[in-house]
């Protein structure tokens, strides 16, 4: 202010204006000038303090730890790793590794380009076929994540004509996508379809999109598919299912929730999964009707500039997906499932309700979360704590993961250290 003040007052003593005023003006400029600054003020943040830290319960931290198997080396120590998203073991089968091994003396590491330009390797469209045709799908797009998908999808499909109505605890990639989307933004209680009815009869959009995770990744709890079919039917809405975590776990040999609901393919129906859970690889992919998948061709932004899935990335996705259609580490899958689920009530542990690998048992505060999840891997478990904002307030937890490939020794010593670290948790 006091610089704008000068400049007014040289232009006024230009017009024959006070020039006594302006000498002054002219020592209080250079006082100014001369004063040394802070580095960092509250008033001017700077990249040092930009960001509030969080409550020390809720800081974030890396885990730098290297995989062997269901084991992970972390800190100098052998941990049993019940943490993972590699819930059939297919990133260490061998078949899937030497596929990867094959693709990378083959074609390197990198795609080198986006798919439009020259990384559309001839390999993603038969995992593409691959994966309509055993899903049940017309037709499939890859994506380079999760995350990818849900956020260039949301955003392709909606619109400021357009009513998202979003299930309370979706997937933050959901969340983000459909506040990216420039939709209508509508939230229903978690599961609660009869909210949902009274909320598609009480809009005037033009489009109405049902958006809801499958399986959903802090509770593992699932989705009612049939009854969202039924509702987008009935409102003329499409039903956005990410099954991500129901894909290879659930329904006929681990083809998901939509295909044990018998909607598989639906017209009204648009399905995201992810290759870097039950196929042990990493990418995502869109199912749909031809329709569909073609305007996402033209539309997907997080596809079209971004660079494509290496070669090897791919390779290890169709070998997995062979695996996976045999049917053994579906099954070899849900025996470790129950085997826990049994272990767990004849130790009165309190699991949450859930079919799938996910078994959450919930403990309320972060402080006990985390006191828990120390415990376990001085027992020699890595079971992490989960904590708000990541799931809501008060329900902080131990998020166990189960996989084919854990022994039921192992198992077996996972039940039992929770029960010794459940004896030291305060009533």
């Amino acid at each position: 202010m006091l610089l704008s003040v000068a400049s007014g007052v040289r232009q006024n003593t230009q017009a024959g204006g006070n020039s006594r005023f302006l000498q002054w003006l002219t020592q209080a400029e250079s006082v100014v000038d001369r004063a040394p600054m802070q580095p960092s003020m509250p008033d001017m943040p700077d990249s040092r303090n930009w960001f509030t830290p969080p409550p020390e319960v809720r800081r974030r931290r890396f885990n730098s730890g290297v995989r062997h198997g269901m084991h992970i080396a972390m800190q100098g120590r052998d941990l049993l790793n019940f943490a993972g998203n590699d819930y059939l073991g297919l990133s260490v089968h061998p078949a899937v590794t030497a596929a990867a091994r094959q693709a990378l003396e083959k074609s390197g590491t990198g795609s080198g380009a986006s798919r439009l330009v020259s990384g559309d390797d001839p390999l993603m469209h038969v995992l593409e076929c691959g994966l309509a045709e055993w899903k049940g799908f017309e037709a499939c797009l890859l994506a380079g994540s999760g995350m990818l998908a849900n956020l260039g999808l949301l955003q392709a499909l909606a619109g400021r004509h357009t009513a998202l109505f979003c299930d309370k605890l979706n997937h933050a990639s959901l969340v983000d996508g459909a506040r990216l989307s420039g939709g209508r933004v509508k939230r229903y209680a978690h599961l609660d379809t009869g909210q949902l009815q009274l909320m598609l009869q009480d809009t005037g959009e033009a489009r109405r999109i049902i958006v809801s995770d499958g399986v959903f990744s802090m509770d593992g709890d699932c989705a009612d598919i049939s009854g969202l079919i039924g509702l987008a039917e009935r409102h003329d809405a499409l039903l956005l299912l990410d099954d991500a975590h129901g894909f290879g776990v659930l329904g006929e040999c681990g083809r998901g929730l939509s295909s044990s609901a018998g909607v598989a393919g639906h017209a009204r129906l648009i399905e995201v999964g992810t290759c870097g859970k039950a196929l042990g690889s990493y990418g995502a992919f869109i199912l749909g009707t031809h329709e569909v998948i073609e305007g996402l061709r033209q539309s997907l932004r997080t596809m079209t500039y971004s660079t494509a899935l290496p070669p090897a990335v791919i390779a290890a996705s169709l070998a997995a997906l062979n695996v996976i259609r045999q049917g053994d580490v579906v099954h070899a899958l849900h025996a470790n499932i129950e085997l826990f689920r049994g272990l767990a009530a004849q130790q009165d542990l309190q699991l949450m309700p859930s079919i799938t690998p996910i078994q959450p048992l919930l403990l309320g505060a972060e402080s006990v979360a985390l006191d828990a999840s120390a415990a376990l891997k001085c027992a020699g478990f890595f079971v992490p704590a989960i904590r708000p904002p990541t799931v809501p307030e008060g329900t902080s937890r131990l998020r166990i993961t189960l996989s084919a490939a854990h022994g039921a020794g192992d198992i077996e010593a996972l039940v039992d250290a929770l029960c010794d670290m459940q004896r030291g948790i305060p009533e």
